[in-house]
């Protein structure tokens, strides 16, 4: 198994998403998660129009002018895979074409196992209904400033999601390896917060291309 093709994976989705009405229909993007496509910024302010669901519906407006497109955020403040797999049925509710899965940030306090237990469950029950999936690795919090326990634990959640993308092919989007180019390349980490663990509008920018990187144009 491995990642699957990102010219191909959302293809069909994309055909959907090209056609004109009257044949056209509505698309349901569904952003199941933690606090971070929630729109949390510098707790408890909620910057929503900033967040990067927001600016993927932006860019795939743009992209796909014909479209009509429903995004939806089922996120939750605070919440990690364990609380998310729980209520995962509120996702499916909302009969997604696909689903962007975003936990690793808050699955720290979980350890490996239980995370890996909780995303099995919400990426099954997705494939189940043949939803297509976008699995996020975690974006980084100020911690990853250091060379410390606390990113090394974050980048254990990273590679266990990327394996479940390849084991599941499923989309992946690399939101740590995102920021860790970004700072690699001479860029200050504080550009990409607004808070200790929630992105900037920079920062969600960078998550959005991740996403976005899956819907060739037409």
């Amino acid at each position: 198994m491995a990642i699957p093709d990102k010219m191909t994976y959302l293809a069909g989705l994309c055909d959907v998403l090209s056609l004109r009405w009257p044949d056209n229909r509505a698309v349901n993007l569904v952003f199941h998660g933690h606090s971070v496509p929630a729109g949390y910024a510098c707790t408890p302010w909620i910057d929503t129009f900033n967040a990067y669901p927001h600016q993927v519906h932006k860019t795939l407006a743009q992209r796909f002018p014909f479209a009509l497109i429903n995004v939806i955020v089922t996120a939750v403040g605070g919440e990690d895979s364990v609380s998310g797999a729980a209520r995962f049925g509120e996702a499916l509710r909302h009969g997604p074409d696909l689903i962007v899965l975003d936990y690793g940030l808050n699955d720290r306090r979980r350890g490996l196992a239980s995370a890996e237990r909780a995303w099995r469950s919400m990426i099954e029950a997705a494939l189940k209904e043949k939803i297509k999936l976008v699995l996020m690795t975690p974006s980084w919090d100020r911690d990853c400033a250091f060379e410390n326990e606390s990113k090394q634990t974050l980048g254990a959640h990273a590679r266990l999601i990327r394996s479940l993308a390849s084991e599941y092919e499923a989309a992946l989007g690399d939101s740590f390896s995102a920021f860790e180019r970004y700072v690699s390349a001479g860029g200050d980490l504080n550009d990409l917060l607004s808070h200790v663990n929630h992105p900037s509008p920079l920062g969600h920018s960078l998550i959005a291309r991740e996403i976005c990187s899956w819907f060739p144009a037409r």
